[in-house]
This record gives structure tokens, sequence and C-alpha cells, in this order.
């Protein structure tokens, strides 16, 4: 029994779904629909999920900013009123033990919204001794609609020029007259837009959305079919693809590493760690007709040079695909691998990320 809960769960559990456990909450991880034709909606029109599972925290008060600033390896300095951060949150040690947006809302007022790790009790440490309060808000829902008939949709049901709000942007706005806070992020690789709204409204909002988009191809979607489009396009999932051993530079986030700014959490640790690589992140393309195993060895002329970390079958590639963790020298485009697995043992080739659109045109359209 999971010790949060959605107020969407009835209907999850209406759509088929028995709300497995994740990051405390119960999540539909399947539906009775096919998570391959759910993800054909999210590719081709758009797909409704419920990330509620995502926890939501308050930082507000004099010091937020910099509670805030310290607690990421971005530079909230940098992020202003109505934008927000992606980033992954460190120990002291610089390895990475979550990951986590945080949105400014107004001076001294951040959302701080993170996953499984330990975002939260970094983020405490961070605030001892400020002037801030922490607020845990379960209250609050997350629902989001990806694809790309996602920004037409909904601009249809607010008041905001809703194609116009930026990349990683928010508004406090309307929906179906509802009061939400509307971000244009997701976990896709699509277009696509969060809804924060509280229990009292998401439940209206999710059941509009729903009988509204029926015309227009719109579904709900399952974890499932959300584990198939973050794999192509090669977005880390807390602690599968990232680890506390694994620093951003390892993972493919040095990128979010900000060199300008002040102390952050972990920062003497994790620009020490540069250029020590023990494992690098890289795609696979498996010579196989299914998902390979999770946890399988990856291995040059017999020798274990890696593991497989989030494996998944993209029917509409035609191709098995993973995101591994491998040894540097076995990192570079083209190399062939062994996989041996419990069930699967087949060879594969380290291949370019994100599999899918790896221009990344279509979320910054």
């Amino acid at each position: 029994m999971s010790e949060r809960e959605s107020a969407l769960a009835a209907h999850h559990r209406a759509l088929g779904s028995n709300l497995e456990d994740w990051n405390g909450m119960g999540a539909p991880w399947s539906y009775n629909t096919d998570p391959c034709d759910e993800h054909d909606a999210v590719r081709e029109r758009a797909g409704l999920f419920d990330v509620s599972g995502l926890k939501k925290v308050h930082v507000r008060g004099r010091d937020a900013a910099a509670v805030c600033d310290h607690v990421i390896t971005r530079d909230m300095t940098r992020i202003p009123i109505g934008r927000s951060a992606y980033g992954p949150v460190l120990q002291d040690d610089g390895g990475i033990c979550d990951d986590a947006i945080i949105f400014t809302l107004a001076d001294d007022d951040y959302l701080f919204v993170h996953g499984a790790g330990a975002g939260l009790e970094r983020l405490q440490e961070s605030a001892e001794g400020k002037q801030v309060s922490i607020a845990f808000d379960d209250d609050l829902h997350d629902i989001s609609l990806q694809g790309p008939a996602s920004a037409d949709f909904l601009d249809r049901h607010t008041p905001i020029d809703l194609p116009a709000l930026g990349y990683f942007h928010q508004a406090e706005t309307t929906l179906f007259d509802r009061p939400v806070l509307i971000s244009r992020t997701g976990y896709s690789g699509e277009r696509g837009y969060e809804i924060f709204a509280t229990a009292e409204h998401v439940v209206p909002l999710w059941e509009d959305i729903v009988s509204a988009g029926e015309s227009a191809g719109i579904v709900p979607c399952s974890f499932g079919c959300l584990d198939k489009i973050r794999v192509e396009a090669a977005l880390l999932f807390y602690p599968y693809d990232m680890t506390e051993a694994n620093t951003p530079w390892e993972v493919t986030l040095g990128w979010s590493v900000s060199r300008k700014k002040g102390d952050f959490r972990g920062r003497e640790a994790v620009f020490a760690r540069e250029g020590q690589d023990k494992i690098l992140m890289v795609g696979i393309v498996a010579d196989h007709d299914d998902a390979v195993d999770a946890d399988a060895a990856l291995t040059i002329d017999g020798e274990k040079v890696g593991v497989v970390n989030s494996p998944s079958w993209s029917h509409r590639m035609q191709k098995s695909l993973a995101l591994c963790h491998v040894a540097p020298h076995a990192a570079a485009e083209g190399t062939r691998l062994g996989v041996e697995g419990e069930n699967v043992r087949c060879s594969a080739t380290v291949s370019r990320i994100p599999f899918y659109d790896p221009d990344k045109t279509r979320t910054h359209a």
C-alpha cells in the first residue's frame, strides 16, 4: 500500500490500473489499453499522464533564492520569475542523489519538484539557519499533456497565449476555468505541458481534457508508455540511469553544472571528479526483436564493460533500445557489444542519443 494517493486514483483503476507504487504514490504503470497505442498518441497527437508522484515543495522567504541556488547545480540567479530550470541534486561527494525542476514563481517564492531521491533532505539541509520555509505539498497534483497537438488543444481552453509560452516557462492562469500553473515542460521528447492544480481541481481538469480531447485522439497514458517515450528521447530516470555513484559528467548532465555561480552542494567534489569518469552514459541498439533485460551485462570479447539500465522495444522505430552505463573505452558510437542477460543474449551497437529526434527540434519547436 502506497503512503500517498493521487486524487485521480479512481480514474486510473477504472482504466485498468492496479496502481503500483512509485515514489510512495500509487501510479498507473499499465491500463487496459495497449501502451504502443498510447505511444502513438503521444507522438502523433497528445497523451495525458498523471505524474503527481513527483514531490512538490514550496520554498518561500527572504533566503529562498539562496537556498534554491545552493541545492542544485544550475545558476538559479539567472532564472527569472516565470521560468524554471532542471538539474541534478548532488551529495557532498559530487554524486547525484536526485534531480529536480525549480520554478521561480515570484520574488522569494519557488516551487521545487523532485523525483524519488533525497532532494527534499538536501533542500532542508541547504535551508538550515536561513530565513526560509520549506513546505511539502501533496495536495498539489501534476498532470502532463504531451504531444504535437497539446499546444493548440490547451490554448482553446485557457485565456493566455499558450503557443507563445517558451520552453521551460510557466504561467499562473486558468484552464477550463480552473486555477492552474501551466509549465512548458515534460518527459516525452515532444512539445508538451505540465499542469499543476490542487486535488479539488485536478479531477475535473482530467475529465475535461479527456472528454474534450477524445475527438482529437487525445488519450490517457500509462507509465508503461512514459517509459517507452522517455527512453527514445534519452531522458534519465533516477535511480536507474543516474545514481549516487555517478557524477553529472558521467551521465550527459555536465551541461547543467554552472561554472560561474557561487557555492552549491557538492561543488568542490564534483569539479574535482571532472575528467575522472568511471562510466559513461550511452545508448545501444540491440540486435533483438524485443526489449533486452534490465541489468544485462555488456561485454567486449567476453569482458564485462557495462550494464543495461533502461531497456525498451520501440515499435515505432522497430528497434530494441536501451540506456546503459559503460566503461569510457567502450563508449564510442559504433562500438559493438555483447548483451548477456538472464533471458536475452545478443549483440548491440553503441548509438547516438537521443535515439528519437536527436536534435530536439520537437521539444523546442
